[in-house]
């Protein structure tokens, strides 16, 4: 239980930097590698995660315009 705390504590903290990228592409890519590593540490196959990651850093400029520049 605790290693899956720090796993995705860590996995977040990805998601964070790619909030700091400047362009649609490094967000996905960042995106997608944090979400594959999250989707494997709770038990998935990694590529779920990777789509969703993927699709977050693309679109996280356009929801949230203070937070993803």
């Amino acid at each position: 239980m605790g290693k899956t705390i720090l796993k995705s504590v860590a996995i977040l903290g990805l998601f964070g930097l790619a909030a700091c990228e400047s362009s649609d592409l490094p967000r996905a890519g960042i995106g997608a590698g944090a979400g594959y590593l999250a989707d494997r540490a709770l038990g998935g196959d990694g590529m779920v995660g990777a789509a969703v990651g993927a699709t977050a850093g693309v679109v996280c400029d356009d929801v949230t315009p203070g937070v993803c520049r």
